[in-house]
């Protein structure tokens, strides 16, 4: 029985890869920045009480990442996968534009949350002898580049770049390092912006018919990559829900196929 920790895992990805987990004889540890579960959460979670709790965490306060790490081990008593999720955007406007708070608050979080979370998991790991940590990746890990989400896709070509070296640097301790893919989500990270408006994206009829084409909901998403996770033995290992190949597929049988998700 494996015990996982989730940042950012209040809801979308992180949510249901935690309720996956569950479902798979898992302990999970969820966690974000509120006080406490909301209630609508709790209520999802019913039937696994007692198989998980929450900790509220800042991930850009490296003490509240490692009172993370140490209230789960008190609970589970080990830590088995670690998994770096939280994550935030900026408004959909040009680089030049975007205000300073919120140019901080997208590197405090994806890049340097991400950074503190995997110095955290990979200390500690290496201390018990096992573990894994992933990071999850996105627009711009693959070096796509998309008008007005450049700070965004910014922090995530870096987190790739620093997961890689992590493996690199934990060869032969036991502890591996890898990331996931999720490829196009219907989240609101995508349908709403952080100062509270609807994302210019959605007006965007050209986005929305790529988006209709390749995205997926998050529980459908998390199904794939929770498996992954637990069956991976492999360090640097990259678990890719929308590969290339399966990509091309659905533009292929796009006119095919029905259903939109916006």
């Amino acid at each position: 029985m494996k015990s996982i920790v989730i940042t950012g895992s209040t809801r979308g990805i992180g949510y249901h890869m935690a309720v996956e987990f569950l479902k798979k004889g898992c302990r999970v540890t969820l966690s974000g920045r509120g006080e406490e579960l909301k209630d609508e959460s709790r209520i999802r979670l019913k039937d696994f009480e007692g198989k998980y709790m929450y900790v509220s965490c800042n991930v850009q306060m490296k003490e509240e990442l490692q009172n993370l790490w140490d209230r789960s081990v008190e609970k589970w008593g080990t830590v088995d996968i670690w998994i770096n999720n939280a994550g935030q955007n900026t408004p959909h406007v040009f680089a030049w534009e975007t205000e300073e708070s919120y140019t901080e608050n997208i590197i405090s979080t994806n890049l340097t949350g991400m950074i503190y979370g995997a110095q955290v998991a990979a200390g500690e790991m290496i201390r018990q002898g096992h573990g894994s940590i992933y990071s999850m990746e996105g627009l711009g890990s693959n070096n796509m580049i998309q008008e007005k989400t450049i700070l965004y896709g910014t922090t995530k070509h870096a987190l790739t770049y620093f997961m890689k070296g992590l493996a690199k640097e934990l060869e032969g301790t036991g502890v591996l390092a890898g990331r996931l893919s999720p490829g196009m989500m219907l989240t609101d990270f995508i349908t709403r912006m952080p100062d509270g408006g609807t994302a210019e994206l959605m007006a965007n009829e050209k986005f929305k018919r790529i988006f209709n084409i390749l995205a997926d909901k998050p529980e459908t998403v998390a199904k794939f990559l929770v498996p992954g996770m637990l069956k991976n033995r492999k360090n640097d290992a990259q678990i890719a829900w929308l590969t290339r190949r399966k990509a091309a597929w659905r533009f292929m049988t796009a006119p095919l196929r029905k259903g939109r998700l916006v």
